[in-house]
């Protein structure tokens, strides 16, 4: 009887995270134990061992594992818990982005004050929602300095790339959203190797560990093929900004042409960085906008993709152009906003390109749902309490806006 008794408490004491993501190959189970074995776990009835997918290290002392999911399975669970499988037909989509506590140098955030960081918060609200998928627009890692002595804000808070990192900034507070939809997971800048990326590549990479280096570099675009979208990711993280650099540009170039022929029908491409996009303006001066994507993309985008959705700014954002995708930035779950207030974005010219209609809106917490329309998709952006704040019919590469 003790020994039971004993087993089961061991049993109870584990801590594990499991969610479902979109990887190159289609669905793949992940989980995050604090055990040396993956969780138990079935598919239709059936068990299935899942795989190492990342053994303990001396910054990770977690056992992440990976489990494929047939695109047809019924069912599935991970220690007794199910899975959010895939509905039958995609209508609502939920997007967050830059959601991580901010704590480097002298930027610091309380994040141990929901109101300062309220990304737990807005993950509840998301779940509450049930939305058929989730996307994440990147940047989940932020605290990468110590908090200064004296502030309480962020006292006890850890920091670096290492597990208690990642858990407290984003597997603690989202675990109830993990468990509620489908997961696509787009790579910020945040989770280059010099930041967050140990911490990347193993649990939330799209692609295969590699254990020689302990951070993947940076990926290939893949493609989320659902009924009637398809979801383009690419992996800008480490793109330059400031200036053009030639050898990136020729690689980004590359890859969005390709998407002429792995895609058919209407396509959103997912990425970090916006392109024509500036976070606001500092002495009259639009800033934040990226000259190598810029470059990349000019007569590179195929005319299926309509829509180009980032995070990167910490704001709301739609911006109308001529001949190009729609650009949407919902990069506010988070980290600290951007600076400035409500604008209208007509007529701004960001690397050569001029906005035609828009919204422009910073200093708020929250998240943005797609919804399907008849005629296109209707997204909303909410605040952290899940209040509209605006709204836009997105079709094909226009969308038509009003604040709530």
């Amino acid at each position: 009887m003790c020994i039971a008794l004993v087993a089961t408490a061991s049993a109870a004491s584990a801590e594990t995270y499991h969610w479902l993501q979109y990887a190159p190959d289609g669905l793949e189970a992940r989980a995050v134990t604090d055990q040396a074995a993956c969780p138990a776990a079935e598919v239709d009835g059936v068990g299935k061992a899942m795989t190492i997918r990342a053994a303990p290290g001396t910054q990770y002392p977690v056992t992440m594992c990976a489990l494929p999911i047939a695109a047809d399975a019924r069912s599935a669970t991970i220690a007794g818990v199910p899975l959010a499988l895939p509905r039958a037909e995609l209508k609502r989509i939920a997007v967050i982005g830059d959601t991580g506590c901010r704590l480097k140098g002298q930027a610091v955030q309380a994040c141990n004050d929901p109101q300062q960081w309220p990304f737990r918060l807005i993950a509840d609200v998301v779940a509450q929602q049930k939305p058929d998928l989730v996307i994440h627009v990147g940047d989940y890692h932020y605290r990468e300095t110590p908090c200064p002595a004296g502030e309480a804000g962020c006292a006890g808070s850890p920091y670096g790339d290492n597990w208690p990192v990642w858990r407290a900034d984003f597997f603690a507070p989202a675990d109830t959203l993990l468990k509620v939809s489908p997961w696509v997971f787009v790579r910020g800048n945040h989770e280059d190797c010099e930041r967050g990326g140990q911490g990347w590549s193993r649990a939330l990479e799209p692609y295969a560990f590699d254990v020689a280096k302990g951070c993947n570099g940076i990926g290939k675009p893949f493609i989320v093929r659902l009924r009637g979208l398809s979801l383009a990711v690419i992996d800008v993280a480490t793109a330059r900004e400031e200036r053009v650099d030639e050898a990136q540009a020729q690689l980004y170039r590359e890859q969005y042409r390709s998407l002429a022929e792995a895609t058919a029908g209407p396509t959103w491409i997912l990425q970090h960085r916006p392109i024509w996009s500036p976070g606001g303006t500092f002495s009259g001066k639009l800033i934040g906008d990226s000259k190598t994507l810029a470059v990349a993309a000019s007569g590179a985008i195929p005319d299926s993709v309509t829509l180009i959705l980032s995070g990167h700014h910490h704001l709301f954002q739609v911006l109308n152009y001529q001949n190009l995708p729609v650009q949407i930035v919902s990069g506010n779950s988070g980290d600290i906003l951007n600076p400035g207030t409500v604008t209208d974005p007509a007529g701004w010219t960001v690397n050569g390109v001029t906005v035609q209609s828009g919204m422009h809106m910073p200093g708020s917490f929250g998240f943005s749902m797609f919804e399907k329309q008849n005629d296109g998709w209707q997204v909303t952006n909410y605040t952290r309490l899940g209040i509209p704040r605006a709204s836009c019919l997105v079709k094909d590469r226009t969308a038509a806006c009003a604040p709530k």
